[in-house]
């Protein structure tokens, strides 16, 4: 054998010299996955059970196999495992290792598969574990949400559009419309998982392999519905971290919305909120400042994980079918998306419900604006005047009181009159805020009784998961 042959490399019996150093290190992923090691452990010991089941393997090996990966699975834990950037990845590394320990019977691992299926099978089974405890930490979001809802059930706010004081709402109402965000993506992470949930162990490098593999019994070990169908597609396929990582942008952009309400929430100017000092940090000048830096910080991640969305759409969207090696470029932004969805759930799940609403100011507010006027309209209507005159009418108090410095609530009956004889006594109980809101009876709706329905419907429905 020449002397510039690859003897490193587990793949170099055609090669003639060695792998350039650069290329080396630039061709290597087992810096990142690494991550994916007992992902990758625990599909060689299903994958040795079934090539010893088939009678590829002996039942010998096949321990052998067992305890050389569990002694592997051991040196990781207890970080003595030597990780090595020539021998590229997580796969031949922990391969390399397996050999060292139990020597030939490691080399028969690999077996009828290819490190093509052996990392879409990584990544697939990874990922569902990652899915497994965002969802958890979603769901513990939305307990929170939904509890401080029910608690705020007659907690009156302004309601906004165009960030300008629109109609009067409860508290508990806006906190369920994040609620409702918030299921939208719990339901679309559940999508994700179902269809990611399919093995495909057995496709070996692209077209399937001789030996009289079982895809069956391989699924069943790793908890997946089903084998995947087509062996090209099978190593191919990055669809569901693609799909995952829109989730992720789509749950982020969620929580950015939250992020900016609880920013304007705590300032001074709106004052509506109290954030406990364990979510904020002080000013290195400023000596009275108190910062939402957790809404701001996740408000700001929402940028990475669009962009980890982007990259994985752009990875995808030339490459002829089967495996390419762009495809190692897939892990990084999906590591990174889970990682950071993981924490800011973490983050909100803890500090939403220590959310301290202010009743006063909050209720303050809701008087400024005139964010009864619609309440007017809609009274006049009832009195048979057309909401378009009734409009005209309202807009022309409003434009008084914009000029007098009075609300709509406070002006005398005699001065309502004089925009519409129509008016009579009982117009101040639309005109309240407790009244506005306590009108809007009905599915969907801000009534106090309403909200508190609907909290307690959302709550059943997070308790129906478990």
């Amino acid at each position: 054998m020449s002397k510039h042959t690859d003897t490193s490399k587990l793949w170099g019996g055609r090669f003639t010299e060695a792998t350039d150093q650069f290329v080396q290190r630039f061709t290597a992923s087992v810096q990142f996955d690494q991550r994916l090691a007992e992902e990758d452990i625990r599909g060689s010991l299903a994958h040795a059970d079934m090539l010893c089941a088939v009678g590829v393997l002996s039942e010998e090996e096949r321990q052998q196999i067992h305890q050389g990966l569990g002694q592997i699975r051991e040196e990781i834990a207890d970080g003595e495992f030597q990780w090595s950037v020539e021998l590229e990845d997580v796969h031949m590394n922990i391969e390399s290792r397996l050999t060292q320990l139990i020597g030939n019977t490691g080399k028969k691992l690999h077996t009828g598969r290819s490190r093509n299926d052996q990392v879409a099978t990584d990544i697939r089974l990874h990922l569902r574990s990652a899915i497994d405890l965002i969802g958890a930490e979603l769901t513990r979001l939305q307990r929170g949400t939904i509890a401080l809802a029910a608690d705020n059930c007659d907690t009156i706010m302004p309601g906004f559009t165009h960030l300008q004081t629109a109609q009067p709402v409860v508290f508990g109402h806006h906190l369920l419309a994040w609620n409702e965000m918030l299921e939208r993506d719990h339901g679309r992470l559940m999508d994700c998982r179902a269809r990611l949930n399919q093995s495909p162990l057995g496709a070996a490098a692209l077209a399937g392999t001789t030996y009289p593999i079982d895809r069956e019994l391989t699924a069943r070990a790793l908890d997946f519905d089903r084998p995947t169908e087509n062996s090209l597609d099978s190593v191919s396929d990055r669809d569901f971290a693609i799909e995952f990582c829109a989730f992720a942008a789509l749950l982020m952009t969620h929580l950015s919305r939250v992020s900016e309400e609880l920013v304007l929430w705590t300032s001074a100017q709106f004052n509506f909120i109290e954030l406990p000092d364990r979510f904020c940090t002080g000013s290195s000048i400023m000596p009275q400042k108190k910062n939402p830096d957790v809404p701001e910080l996740v408000r700001g991640k929402v940028g990475r994980v669009n962009g980890h969305l982007v990259s994985l759409l752009t990875l995808m969207k030339s490459q002829p079918l089967a495996y390419n090696k762009d495809n190692q470029e897939d892990k990084e932004p999906l590591f990174d998306t889970i990682d950071t969805v993981l924490g800011s759930l973490r983050a909100f799940a803890d500090m939403v419900p220590a959310i301290r609403p202010k009743a006063e100011p909050m209720r303050e507010a809701a008087r400024r604006g005139f964010s009864t006027a619609t309440d007017l309209a809609d009274y006049l209507v009832r009195t048979g005047l057309p909401f378009r005159d009734a409009h005209e009418v309202v807009g022309k108090a409003v434009a008084h009181g914009v000029a007098s410095g009075t609300d709509l609530a406070d002006m005398s009956l005699a001065t309502l009159q004089g925009f519409s004889p129509d008016i009579g006594a009982d117009v101040f109980e639309v005109l309240t805020l407790e009244g506005s809101v306590a009108a809007r009876n009905h599915l969907g709706g801000t009534a106090p009784q309403q909200v508190a329905a609907a909290a307690g419907r959302a709550l059943a429905r997070v308790d129906a998961r478990s």
